[in-house]
């Protein structure tokens, strides 16, 4: 059996990926700040949802310490990890930056994703365990406005080569660039200030001119890349890049 642990499942890019999941009838395991109800209408024997804000390190921990995840992994031949949630946030030069929006970035863009891979990892008994913490092209490239956002997508980027090095048996981990997505975080960017995010211009253009992916055609082909037999091969990949 093939189960699946998912964060920030409920909008955006996080729920289209649960959705594809669901409907080739994968048990999953939504973490995320608020539930989905659509979902949990349409799906009821397959999804669970634990509301949790994975912001809060002492929330994950606390959480991580109860039987739930044991519970939730018990009879998976194959567990999947997709650690999708995260924050752009604070946009701007380093002086313009709230320091507890810092804090949250860091936690829940890093400590939080690395968290439940070691967790995971130890929990999940004889399984297959597959991971894909969901980075960005601004892990690879620096750009002006996003530091804290570029840091720690290369922070994602550097485990994943690392983890790679440690050969763990049964351990599969891959950081992901998804490419440019329709997502609210988007929305957000193109709604922060030109004078704090000098690309402001050409994310505006992005969405004027049609050149955002819809969320669900990502979401099909990052879970086909998941469950393809090339998966592994690659502690760092761009999905746009990849043929399957």
């Amino acid at each position: 059996m093939m189960k699946a642990i998912l964060t920030g499942h409920s909008r955006g890019m996080g729920a289209a990926i649960a959705a594809d999941l669901l409907g080739r009838q994968i048990p999953v395991l939504g973490l995320s700040r608020r539930q989905h109800a659509k979902l949990a209408t349409d799906h009821p024997k397959l999804l669970q949802q634990v509301e949790i804000d994975l912001a809060q390190a002492d929330a994950v921990q606390s959480w991580l310490g109860k039987s739930a995840l044991q519970d939730f992994l018990g009879g998976a031949e194959t567990v999947l990890l997709i650690n999708n949630a995260g924050t752009v946030q604070p946009i701007g030069p380093s002086e313009s930056q709230d320091i507890a929006a810092i804090a949250t970035a860091v936690t829940l863009n890093v400590a939080a994703p690395l968290m439940l891979t070691s967790a995971v990892t130890a929990a999940r008994g004889g399984a297959e365990l597959r991971v894909i913490n969901i980075s960005s092209g601004a892990g690879r490239k620096a750009y002006a406005g996003w530091n804290i956002y570029c840091a720690t997508k290369a922070a994602l980027d550097h485990h994943a080569r690392a983890v790679a090095f440690d050969q763990s048996p049964g351990l599969k981990l891959c950081s992901l660039a998804p490419g440019i997505i329709d997502t609210d975080m988007q929305a957000e960017l193109r709604a922060s200030s030109p004078d704090l995010f000098p690309m402001h211009g050409e994310f505006v253009a992005l969405k004027r001119d049609g050149d955002l992916v819809k969320p669900e055609d990502t979401a099909r082909k990052l879970v086909s890349y998941l469950l393809s037999n090339q998966f592994g091969e690659l502690p760092v990949a761009d999905l746009r890049e990849i043929s399957l």
